[in-house]
């Protein structure tokens, strides 16, 4: 099984300019579910949730426990709605890939988005220029300033260099974990087309411990994004880290 993947080339007259197809469609994919699952669980709402709305007000909540872990919940509610995003979108994005992966063509076309790089790096970007755009916002662009040079002007270089550290591990972090669960999962796929039907069997039982694993990672990786969220941007918000 090749796990090569669609590329559109020299978009709008830009050679260096690539589009990867298959990341295009499965972000949209993931967004799409995202919002139908934001969409039941809100559209009748009742004063004592049952069902899908009492699932979505426990992740909620769940997403305020990690604000008020981070930071004063006066400053942080306003993140709410990204912390909450951020979850949905990351988690759901992670297992797409892991409950199946389809290929056409010897073409990877079904896999999860965030097993690409382009849009981890882009998620931990977005995080951190947020951080900085609140940070300014909250403490007023000279207060935000004077932090860069505090508690010793010489520090300034590092703080600089740490931007760029956070958005990378950010990133990379995420889609290192998933990139290597689904790689696995093509070599359990491999091994179980090499005999028919005998390998198969014996691979049946790898193959669910392993995606059953992999929605936890999911899970640990969607969860660990948000609270190192939360952490930057109370970093960037509070008077007292």
């Amino acid at each position: 099984m090749d796990h090569t993947s669609p590329l559109l080339n020299d978009l709008w007259g830009i050679p260096w300019l690539d589009f990867n197809l298959s990341t295009v469609l499965m972000t949209f994919i993931s967004s799409v579910i995202v919002f139908f699952i934001c969409f039941f669980a809100a559209r009748n709402l009742q004063m004592k949730p049952t069902g899908f709305q009492n699932f979505m007000e426990w992740i909620i909540d769940f997403v305020k426990g990690i604000i008020g872990d981070t930071m004063d919940w006066k400053t942080g509610k306003v993140f709410l709605p990204l912390g909450l995003t951020l979850l949905v979108f990351i988690f759901v994005s992670n297992i797409l890939g892991v409950i199946t992966m389809g290929v056409w063509g010897h073409t990877l076309w079904w896999k999860s988005p965030t097993s690409d790089a382009t849009i981890t790096l882009t998620l931990s970007a977005m995080v951190i220029i947020l951080t900085h755009f609140y940070g300014i916002q909250v403490k007023g662009f000279k207060e935000y300033g004077k932090d860069y040079f505090r508690p010793a002007p010489f520090l300034f270089p590092l703080k600089i260099i740490e931007e760029f550290a956070n958005t990378l591990t950010l990133g990379l972090r995420l889609f290192g974990n998933i990139f290597a669960g689904e790689i696995l999962l093509g070599l359990i796929t491999k091994m179980a087309m090499i005999f028919v039907p005998f390998t198969t069997v014996f691979a049946i039982l790898p193959m669910l411990a392993w995606q059953g694993f992999s929605l936890f990672i999911g899970a640990i990786q969607a969860f660990i994004f948000v609270m190192l969220t939360m952490v930057y941007m109370s970093h960037k918000v509070s008077s007292d880290h």
